[in-house]
């Protein structure tokens, strides 16, 4: 029997990947377990700590015992021993000695038996758990492809199947992380990004979303060489999912500019981009470390005349001439605020006419101090 438990264990490996000594040690727990159960009914026996299995990691044979106190009255048959009964194993014992009690797995009974396979099987579902959860542990951040099983009406949540073969794994897609009036079907193949992996009591339970930004910047990383190789950098990404992304770049070759590696020859790789993301628009800018002239490029497509920076060190004002004003600010102030997330400033934006305005105004007050 044990040549036969060895061997199955060791086809276990093979096929699913659960190593032998883990499973080694479950058996142990199972036939714990299973002693346990024989006492379950007994209220005092709720804890049993004084049971020893060893199972040898090569032959596979077992050898299990328990230590019980010697006592004048047995209250507890788990972890006692009448003294008339300790003297059968060994001729010195004594009240408040403890014996050691080879246990003979064999004679369970059908419930502990039962036990025992539940401990087992529970083993095995644990440890393939813990290989899905490790192999997409590796793949956060990542983007991830997968299936929709099926979407609930009620919730708008949709259900998808990642992975192949044992690494095979359900993953719930919130209706907040999916973009908004994005059509969605079942059988359809998705691309969601993998925030992160969270294990549980039910298994790993992957946090993936289609709003994040991160999305953004892997599609760019899969479909831009130049980036894959580090020769382009993102610099910094702003998304509003489903309407506008703003993405900064920069080169650390200066013969290769990185606004025109990331649109690619005739606009393909970011109209790749822009059709994997159902039409949403990507303004690809220029990054610079010089913060007036980051500001202004954040801008595009507006056209900027002058950025002033605020004492404050992460405000700035921004004058456009009259007739780009709506377009600096974009549709319900999607355009400056974008370009606030990109930059990390707050950006305050007036008209040219409104400035030069205010230009004449303090010039006037100066004049009037001047001659007072």
């Amino acid at each position: 029997m044990n040549a036969e438990l060895m061997q199955a264990l060791t086809d276990l490996e093979k096929e699913k990947g659960i190593k032998k000594d883990y499973m080694l040690d479950r058996i142990a727990q199972a036939l714990a377990a299973a002693y346990k159960a024989i006492y379950k009914k007994d209220a005092q026996s709720a804890a049993l700590d004084n049971v020893f299995v060893d199972i040898h990691p090569e032959t596979g044979a077992i050898a299990m015992h328990a230590v019980k106190t010697v006592v004048d009255e047995v209250l507890n048959p788990a972890t006692e021993i009448s003294l008339e009964e300790a003297l059968q194993y060994s001729s010195k014992a004594s009240v408040g000695d403890e014996i050691r009690i080879d246990i003979d797995a064999s004679k369970f009974g059908r419930i502990a038996t039962q036990t025992a396979k539940q401990v087992i099987i529970q083993g095995i579902r644990e440890a393939e758990r813990g290989m899905v959860a490790d192999e997409f542990a590796s793949k956060e951040h990542e983007i991830l492809n997968g299936t929709v099983t099926r979407i609930d009406p009620r919730y708008g949540t949709v259900i998808l199947e990642l992975g192949t073969g044992r690494e095979k794994t359900e993953a719930i897609l919130p209706a907040a992380e999916q973009v908004k009036n994005e059509t969605i079907r079942e059988g359809q193949r998705l691309k969601v990004y993998l925030v992160e992996v969270r294990r549980g009591v039910k298994g790993p339970q992957m946090i993936i979303s289609r709003t994040h930004p991160g999305l953004v910047k892997r599609l760019f990383e899969l479909e831009v060489p130049e980036i894959h190789d580090g020769t382009v950098l993102i610099n910094s990404i702003a998304r509003e999912a489903g309407s506008r992304t703003k993405i900064a770049v920069s080169s650390t070759d200066e013969n290769v500019d990185p606004i025109g590696a990331c649109v690619g020859p005739r606009g393909s790789r970011v109209a790749s981009i822009v059709e994997e993301l159902q039409g949403e628009k990507i303004d690809i800018i220029k990054y610079s470390d010089d913060p007036v002239q980051f500001v202004a490029e954040a801008l595009s497509p507006a056209d900027v005349l002058l950025v002033t920076p605020i004492a404050d060190g992460k405000s700035c004002s921004v004058v456009v001439p009259d007739d780009q004003l709506s377009l600096a600010i974009g549709k319900e102030g999607q355009n400056a605020r974008l370009a606030a997330k990109l930059t990390g400033w707050k950006i305050d934006i007036k008209p040219q006419s409104q400035a030069l305005e205010k230009a004449l105004a303090d010039a006037a007050a100066v004049a009037e101090e001047t001659e007072e």
